[in-house]
């Protein structure tokens, strides 16, 4: 079989784009005690004490791909966690935003 220059290059590029694509999804660690972190709208923190805001962006592209809603928000909301976690807070509020890879969260902590 005969490759061309650029089927050659392709066959080497697609895999290795393909792969960064899936290494970006899971950029974010999970910080020990995110996992115990709630999310809650607004209106449920009203007797929460505040511990800041939390303004996080991510990659939304990797290479010549833009890479998926759900896993830019899902590393948005890890930030999040993490975040209050720093913080001493257990619970997160998603703000709305207008950019595309960033979220502001205000951090609460709500639990004894």
């Amino acid at each position: 079989m005969k490759f061309t220059n650029k089927k050659l290059i392709a066959s080497i590029m697609l895999p290795l784009v393909l792969s960064l694509g899936a290494c970006a999804s899971h950029l974010i660690d999970v910080r020990s005690g995110s996992e115990r972190v709630s999310v809650a709208d607004a209106n449920q923190v009203s007797s929460c004490e505040s511990k800041g805001r939390l303004m996080g962006s991510v990659l939304t592209e990797v290479g010549l791909f833009t890479r998926s809603v759900e896993a830019v928000e899902a590393n948005l909301l890890q930030l999040a966690l993490n975040g209050a976690v720093d913080k001493g807070g257990d619970t997160v509020v998603k703000k709305d935003t207008t950019r595309y890879g960033e979220r502001t969260f205000d951090i609460y902590k709500c639990r004894p």
